[in-house]
């Protein structure tokens, strides 16, 4: 495709906890990202495309104000800085896997604190200050919430009657004797872009095609192909318990009577799918991977 001489998209990409799953989900979307051990100006091979590294805390801030087209951050994040951004698409992936983190409530196991109302003329530790102020005035807790600047854990009880961390599993809050008194908010990655770039046509289009490839690629994620032979008195009951994205593909085979059939599924059910499919009649089955799956 010929390029678009003077047409640059500037893109913001986490780094940090994100930028690992990020750099590996713009690589199955085919996009080669190098970032040198000291940079913060990665190279990629899109000539369409400059990147820099930017803490995911503020990327929704140099995006609003147009310093980057684009770029990919938590919800939490554009919602703390409460950003005007576009919001093109969640991505839903995160340092732990294919998940949404929670930021939750959480106090000492032994504490007197049950419910958010408990909180009234407390002490909060936090990270994600201004979100926290706003939900619980919304609830109708007068608290004070003091900036963490990290081991947010180990400051209740001493230095804080409670914590709003963030988690993805719970082990980390368990393993410090803490215990949720509630989620106040559920995040996922999310790609956001600036209003105004999103108001060129050439921007835009090449942040939606940038959109529709990441997804892609994170449906790609728990997904395999399958291929395998069947036998034409085999081929209804195959049919039968073969889930698919959509219906498989059928094609007949040189050898009268056979047919190669062609599918995607999720890759947790093919462990136990195989034995059935070969107890079924099936024939040199075969499973590879997927880098992106575009509906």
């Amino acid at each position: 495709m010929k390029e678009k001489k003077g047409n640059v998209l500037n893109v913001g990409l986490p780094k940090g906890s994100l930028q690992e799953s990020t750099l590996h989900l713009f690589r199955k979307a085919g996009f080669n990202i190098n970032v040198g051990s000291r940079s913060y100006v990665p190279t990629i091979d899109d000539p369409e495309l400059s990147g820099l590294l930017i803490r995911a805390q503020e990327m929704a801030r140099y995006v609003q104000d147009g310093i980057l087209d684009m770029g990919l951050t938590g919800r939490d994040w554009v919602l703390e800085q409460n950003a005007k951004v576009k919001e093109v698409c969640p991505l839903l992936y995160a340092r732990g896997g294919l998940c949404p983190v929670r930021w939750v409530v959480a106090v000492p196991n032994d504490s007197p604190i049950q419910r958010i109302r408990d909180l009234q003329g407390k002490r909060v530790a936090t990270e994600l200050v201004q979100f926290t102020r706003r939900y619980l005035k919304k609830k109708g807790v007068e608290a004070q919430v003091e900036f963490s600047w990290g081991a947010t854990e180990v400051k209740a009880p001493r230095l804080a009657d409670a914590i709003v961390e963030l988690t993805e599993t719970g082990s980390s809050l368990q393993a410090n004797n803490l215990r949720v008194v509630e989620t106040v908010l559920e995040s996922t990655t999310v790609l956001i872009a600036n209003r105004e770039a999103w108001k060129d046509p050439w921007k835009r289009e090449k942040i939606e095609n940038i959109a529709m490839l990441l997804q892609g690629a994170l449906r790609a994620e728990e997904k395999v192909g399958l291929k395998m032979n069947v036998g034409r008195g085999d081929l209804d009951r195959i049919l039968k318990v073969l889930p698919a994205l959509q219906n498989p593909t059928i094609s007949t085979l040189s050898e009268a009577g056979w047919f190669s059939l062609e599918v995607i599924v999720d890759q947790k059910i093919v462990r136990d799918l195989i034995p059935v499919l070969k107890k079924e009649g099936a024939s040199g089955i075969v499973e590879y991977p997927l880098n992106k799956v575009i509906p």
